[in-house]
């Protein structure tokens, strides 16, 4: 005989809280047996976190969880998978759905929830609710959560535009959301904002809110060692060229490093350059470093993501995920290795090709590129203060 199943956890996330809440509403009266679980972090700002549980018929317990670190995020961390256990442990839910706050990333929760999954819960799915109309305005804010009033912590240094992207980027399943209309409605979507979402995340399964599929998506399974291979930005699946209803998706890819100086100069003008840009690259001077490139709301975040493959020894390759050696065998060049630019821009009315022109501008020159790698070490600093800060 087997025992009872672990209860499905179902994740629901997203910036668009009309849309998130839509889509909750729609799996409790959908799914027989579902309960909502909610976290709303907006009462951070009296010490603690308010917790909701509730099903079709309304709500069922409320509570409150106590700040942890002086963070909301690390309250809901601690609060969650217990609520989660006590929902499974009384033997009458059949899907939990987790209703994440507005500025929650369902990464670090999924991630939570995985860890602890057994005979007891299993995380299924990580849903995005999303409202095409809406996608626009959400990744040209730059305005930091805390002047929007949806930081998590007091030190939450994050946008609105850059949050938003990584809600839509990592969850598998995008359950789409339309305005319902009205006096102070956004307008409807239109073709170019369905184009841009496409554009975005074409590798993603869309379900609108009222298809019978969203209750299936709920339960299908989720893989979270996939999902954050999907966003490392040495092998994440990355937007392909495009242009539909005046949205252009720009590839730019070449192996020929940036020179530091020049990339630098021009970083204001590339991260404006479209409403969202990601990918990969790497410097003259640093060679050995796969830098990530995160643009969305006019803000740009460079980051170091550790070495290139073509920088380990070979007894180092054993420890890299399989992923990650796929993707650089595929694009594996026989002087560079893995060491690549690879940046994509998708926005409305994207001018491709003076941003072709611009990037160009920034590579190494054919004398410069000539003068070989012991040359390149010695050039423009300029990239130090960005990613070596002093402490």
């Amino acid at each position: 005989m087997t025992g009872p199943r672990p209860l499905p956890v179902a994740l629901v996330g997203g910036l668009h809280s009309d849309a998130r809440v839509a889509v909750v509403e729609r799996l409790l009266n959908t799914v027989p047996g579902s309960v909502a679980l909610h976290h709303d972090l907006a009462t951070a700002v009296t010490g603690t976190v308010r917790r909701t549980v509730r099903d079709a018929s309304g709500l069922l317990d409320e509570g409150d969880a106590a700040l942890v670190n002086d963070c909301a995020c690390c309250a809901l961390r601690e609060d969650l998978v217990p609520e989660l256990e006590r929902l499974a442990a009384g033997g009458h839910c059949r899907l939990a759905v987790v209703e994440l706050w507005d500025s929650v990333e369902p990464k670090a929760m999924a991630e939570v929830v995985a860890a602890h999954s057994g005979p007891d819960i299993r995380l299924t799915a990580v849903v995005t609710a999303v409202d095409p109309a809406l996608l626009l305005p959400a990744l040209g804010c730059g305005d930091d959560l805390v002047e929007a009033g949806l930081a998590a912590a007091a030190s939450d240094q994050r946008t609105v535009a850059d949050t938003f992207a990584r809600q839509l980027e990592y969850a598998p399943v995008l359950a789409v959301v339309e305005g319902s209309g009205g006096p102070d409605a956004t307008p409807p979507a239109d073709a170019a904002d369905f184009a841009l979402l496409d554009q975005l995340v074409p590798t993603a399964h869309r379900v609108p809110v009222d298809s019978v599929e969203l209750a299936a998506a709920a339960v299908a399974g989720f893989d979270v060692e996939a999902a954050a291979a999907r966003q490392h930005p040495a092998c994440a699946l990355l937007p392909q060229a495009a242009h539909a209803d005046g949205v252009t998706t720009l590839v730019w890819h070449r192996h020929r490093p940036f020179h530091p100086g020049r990339l630098y100069d021009a970083l204001e003008d590339l991260s404006c350059a479209a409403a969202r840009s990601r990918g990969r690259f790497w410097l003259a001077d640093r060679p050995d470093t796969l830098l990530s490139w995160d643009a969305a709301g006019g803000a740009l975040c460079v980051e170091n993501a550790g070495p290139w493959l073509a920088a380990l020894p070979d007894a180092a390759w054993e420890m890299v995920p399989a992923t990650r050696r796929v993707a650089a065998a595929l694009d594996w060049h026989p002087e560079h290795g893995d060491r690549a630019q690879y940046l994509t821009f998708t926005s409305p009315g994207l001018d491709g090709e003076a941003l072709a022109s611009l990037l160009e501008s920034c590579l190494l020159t054919d004398a410069e590129f000539a003068a070989g790698p012991d040359t390149w070490r010695c050039l423009s600093g300029a990239f130090d203060e960005l990613l070596d800060p002093v402490s």
